[in-house]
């Protein structure tokens, strides 16, 4: 999983309360008499600055201490000084203030908001025609989301997402496992193709006539022709000349377009091709059957919220 930067991380209430009761979390205040001091290393100077008494001061560092089960400064008659402890504390005291202070600006939609960023693994043809377009539309509705891309087959995206290792994928890949959210995003629609020069010499209307052709798929298992196969309803088999697995549509596309195969397509990424009578429908009173893209993430990720919010911003970019 790509590393999360410190200001990425999520802090869960619940946790925090299990671990200690509401009224023993250290309060801000002292926290701010404890960063005064650090800072000033002089403790009547640092209850100046807060508006304590000198004794009252000492009273909120002692409590402090007390809270913490550590000594937090080394104090003699001459000089005041951070204990190893106190060092390590100081920096992430600073931190819990200024979020603190920015609670007021963030809640009426001021200052600055915490930057983040996912990385998303999508098929290649679906992230070039579709998802890098959306990249700059996506920046500019959200300035402090970076998103990294991540390209491969369907099935290695989703063995990457299970291995941690991306924080959501775009699929249309059946989900049947456990553990899976998801917002779908836009139905896929498919078409069954080929090129209008290679039909002229041999058509393509009847189940028999598939035997003077070869069939494009992507793997073995003929995911894509299946969408066809599946919707027929006179329950005839397409008997090939002979198959060829490309490994990716834009590979079937271009082989569709010159003539070497038919197959089916996702509809959005040929309708360029059909509109321009580059390649035509064949089998047209089949209508193949549909997927849906998602939006797939492992439940419980640290940045749901925020992958909820992208899925339905994706939803409202069509598909190209």
């Amino acid at each position: 999983m790509p590393e999360a930067d410190a200001t990425e991380k999520r802090y869960n209430l619940n946790e925090i309360v299990r671990i200690f009761r509401m009224d023993e979390l250290p309060d801000l205040f002292s926290l701010a008499c404890f960063e005064a001091a650090a800072r000033t290393l002089n403790f009547r100077a640092a209850a100046r600055s807060v508006a304590l008494s000198s004794a009252a001061f000492s009273d909120r560092i002692r409590r402090l201490e007390e809270h913490l089960e550590v000594s937090l400064f080394d104090r003699t008659t001459r000089r005041v000084q951070l204990t190893p402890a106190g060092q390590r504390l100081l920096s992430h005291a600073r931190d819990l203030l200024q979020s603190a202070g920015a609670c007021r600006d963030v809640a009426h939609g001021k200052g600055s908001v915490t930057p983040y960023a996912l990385t998303i693994g999508t098929r290649f043809e679906l992230g070039m025609s579709w998802l890098v377009p959306a990249l700059e539309p996506l920046s500019l509705a959200r300035p402090e989301r970076t998103l990294h891309l991540a390209f491969g087959s369907g099935s290695e995206i989703l063995a990457r997402l299970r291995r941690g290792e991306l924080d959501a994928v775009i699929s249309s890949s059946r989900l049947v496992e456990r553990g899976l959210a998801y917002v779908p995003l836009h139905i896929e629609t498919y078409v069954f193709v080929a090129s209008p020069r290679l039909l002229e010499d041999k058509p393509l209307a009847h189940p028999d006539d598939a035997a003077a052709h070869h069939l494009l798929d992507s793997e073995p298992s003929l995911p894509l022709f299946r969408y066809h196969l599946d919707a027929r309803t006179d329950g005839r088999v397409l008997d090939f000349a002979g198959h060829s697995y490309l490994g990716t549509i834009g590979a079937i596309r271009q082989r569709a377009r010159c003539g070497g195969g038919v197959g089916v397509l996702p509809r959005y990424f040929v309708q360029r091709d059909l509109d321009d009578g580059s390649l035509q429908v064949v089998f047209p009173e089949v209508e193949p059957l549909a997927d849906t893209f998602r939006l797939v993430w492992l439940e419980g990720h640290r940045s749901s919220t925020e992958l909820v919010n992208l899925g339905e911003e994706l939803r409202q970019l069509p598909l190209t």
